[in-house]
């Protein structure tokens, strides 16, 4: 382990990737898909010889900054690994272009979930290839956000961290890492304590939801895809799943591993510490709120429309509209994008069209820093309002000083919601960035804004769901595929991350 931690880490990742293109090879062989079998074992096989040179050639290769060295293979993973896991994909399928199957891959890795492809289209391996790579891409976001992004106080760390964003380390108590151990070390370590507990609860989710009555093939992949946050389904998303509520109800639970670091980190264990820490969770408490307040008014707004159409008697309906408008709430916060089975019974029931901007306003705000959701994250929505309490405090009385909550308390409140409003800030640009180019290569207003947050957000269902009328990724341009992949990478890894890459003085470091 020690000689494989020496070599460069998108080496590393690369050899990772050529190994998990075995694994969907066991799966066509049994379902006798010859042809996935080949292209999948083919392409295994092609870049595991290709990495085997690669380590040779750069085993004792040596870098001034390891830890600039590893956010340099963070953005250059999602440049290069989505080549690797288009190839087998494109063979496979044959009767489409090597950009779709490379576009296809991209939102897969990273968990936004956007697919070109109809369900029927597909082969169960493509679908189960298409589940493990939004699955991987979820386990890189839980490794790489405590090993690289907090060291270098990215990601979301910047709000609590006294230090400036992109320079120096820092010791984080529930990710237990110190400043002074070497960041290989320091990834192999978290590597090996966060990759069993997202294995095992996948295997979990996976055996819940066939005991409730789902196809194993469409209950791993639907796991998978929970776990990750990629929403994506074999099927047409929960409406066609066998489970039912059931399923729904399991599913839900276990979105709290998107809403806060604290349930799955290092540094408590199984203990009433665990469950006490993410009680306490600044994260957790708003996603509990939203997910209780949010339904409460679309409740109390269907209510009323049930009123007008003189609905009020059905409570089996009410009930079922209530669920619907829950679970799609925690899925949406969570950029996973599954709507829940009893989504369009609310529409009916209510009489009242889709809310999809409540929706898309969900996917922006996002789940907890270092899980696999995307958004603006929770804990900056938090210094946010925390700044914004305090100031109506001043307006009452302006000589008033505060003292709660510490010098923690008060760092969050000035510069912990400074470095969250520029990051804001970044996310607006970006959002009206990337509508502008949208909207050049003929799509509609809403078309763009509603690509371009789907994009940026890693929740690619808002296509279907954000508007008056789905968009199909399939009728826009290659163009316009292209600046969507790009958001899409640009949402996954933070403007932040970005421009300290690109700043000299982390160069200089």
């Amino acid at each position: 382990m020690r000689r494989l931690l020496e070599l460069p880490l998108i080496v590393i990742l690369m050899g990772v990737s050529a190994l998990l293109m075995y694994l969907p090879v066991f799966h066509a062989v049994t379902v006798r898909d010859w042809l996935s079998a080949r292209s999948f074992f083919y392409a295994g096989t092609l870049f595991l010889t290709l990495v085997i040179f690669l380590s040779i050639a750069t085993h004792h290769k040596r870098s001034r900054s390891v830890a600039r060295s590893h956010l340099t293979a963070l953005v250059g993973a999602y440049a290069l690994l989505p080549v690797m896991f288009a190839w087998p994909f494109y063979e496979a399928v044959q009767n489409t272009t090597f950009f779709n199957a490379w576009f296809e891959m991209i939102s897969s890795f990273t968990t936004t979930g956007a697919s070109l492809f109809e369900p029927e289209r597909l082969r169960e391996t493509l679908h189960l290839w298409r589940a493990m790579v939004g699955w991987m891409g979820g386990l890189f976001i839980w490794v790489t956000a405590a090993a690289i992004m907090a060291p270098l106080n990215l990601g979301g760390f910047e709000v609590t961290s006294m230090a400036r964003p992109g320079s120096g380390a820092r010791r984080d108590r529930v990710l237990d890492a110190d400043a002074q151990t070497d960041p290989r070390e320091r990834l192999l370590v978290l590597t090996c304590q966060m990759g069993p507990v997202y294995i095992a609860l996948t295997g979990v989710l996976w055996v819940a939801l066939v005991g409730a009555g789902e196809d194993p093939l469409i209950a791993i992949c639907h796991a998978m895809s929970v776990l990750s946050t990629s929403g994506i389904s074999p099927v047409d998303g929960l409406s066609q799943a066998q489970s039912g509520l059931a399923g729904e109800v399991l599913i839900l639970l276990f979105f709290v591993f998107a809403f806060s670091r604290k349930t799955f980190s290092p540094g408590y264990g199984m203990s009433v510490d665990r469950v006490s820490a993410v009680y306490r969770d600044v994260e957790a408490r708003i996603a509990f709120y939203t997910i209780i307040l949010i339904p409460s008014a679309l409740f109390l707004r269907h209510w009323i429309g049930a009123f007008e159409v003189d609905d009020v008697a059905d409570i089996d309906a009410a009930l079922r509209a209530l669920w619907g408008a829950i679970f799609s709430v925690a899925s949406f916060l969570t950029t996973t994008g599954f709507t829940s089975s009893e989504w369009g019974g609310t529409e009916t029931w209510s009489g009242l069209q889709t809310p999809g901007m409540v929706l898309m306003g969900l996917a922006l705000v996002g789940g907890g820093v270092a899980t696999s959701a995307g958004g603006v994250k929770l804990l900056r929505v938090y210094a946010l309002y925390k700044h914004g309490h305090r100031e109506m405090e001043r307006l009452v009385h302006p000589h008033s000083v505060s003292g709660s909550g510490g010098a923690f308390g008060r760092h969050m409140r000035r510069q912990g919601a400074y470095i969250a409003w520029l990051f804001f800030m970044l996310y607006a640009l970006s959002l009206a960035g990337v509508s502008a180019m949208l909207a050049a290569t003929g799509l509609s207003f809403e078309q763009s804004m509603i690509l371009s947050l789907s994009g940026l957000s890693t929740a690619g269902q808002l296509a279907e769901v954000g508007g008056g009328d789905p968009i199909s990724y399939v009728q826009i341009t290659d163009v316009a595929k292209a600046v969507l992949a790009g958001a899409m990478v640009l949402g996954r890894i933070e403007a932040l991350a970005l421009i300290a890459l690109l700043n000299p003085e982390f160069w200089r470091a």
